[in-house]
């Protein structure tokens, strides 16, 4: 099957919320990262790839699903980015991340991180999706959907940029983003924003699910 919805589960919390359990039922194929694996048949369904250096699965499943594992022992990437490689050779039309926050703090801030990474890697729409809410990216002016007073979070990493913002409550104009915290928390006031990048740069935004 060509223009796949690939899901990849890594090894964090497993999805609780609707929105995430929803796109794993939904998925065309699943990659699971090493443990996430178990998890996932913990939970009702099989995955189709299980990436990773093993070290976390137990014999008797390596056994049960030899012929879906794709052993990586380098440590240069994590098994998310291992994954996320082997998802890129499946013809994707989406991928979406799940699992990806809780357990570790680190990893769950190395993990949010990469996905500025993937979608620069990607040529199709990169997601991750948490219990509460979803992280996507833009790397130039671009204007999105929202949910009148959706919580919606900036964040860059590039001290140069200004975000010039139409359509939230707190103006980013002058925000120096040279700190994580620095245009979070704000506040949609219609169904779209805009914003208005000073130059192209790498924005990673975090969409609250409206509650």
């Amino acid at each position: 099957m060509k223009n796949k919805r690939i899901v990849i589960l890594a090894a964090g919390d497993f999805p609780r919320a609707e929105a995430p359990m929803a796109a794993l039922r939904g998925a065309d194929l699943r990659i699971c990262c090493d443990s996430a694996a178990e998890a996932l048949v913990a939970h009702g369904l099989a995955p189709d790839r299980i990436v990773g250096d093993l070290d976390s699965l137990s014999p008797a499943f390596r056994e049960r699903f030899a012929d879906r594992i794709t052993q990586i022992s380098e440590q240069d990437d994590n098994d998310l980015t291992k994954a996320f490689h082997l998802a890129l050779t499946l013809s994707p039309s989406r991928i979406t991340i799940l699992g990806a926050t809780g357990k570790r703090e680190d990893h769950t801030l190395g993990n949010i991180s990469l996905l500025l990474d993937y979608a620069r890697e990607a040529s199709c729409p990169v997601t991750m999706l948490t219990d509460y809410g979803r992280f996507e990216t833009i790397f130039d002016t671009a204007t999105l959907p929202s949910v009148p007073g959706q919580q919606i979070s900036i964040f860059a990493f590039d001290n140069t940029l200004t975000i010039k913002s139409a359509g939230l409550k707190y103006p980013t104009d002058q925000v120096r983003f040279d700190t994580l915290w620095k245009a979070t928390l704000n506040e949609a006031l219609s169904s779209s924003f805009t914003l208005t990048l000073s130059h192209p740069s790498g924005v990673l935004l975090f969409f609250a699910d409206h509650l």
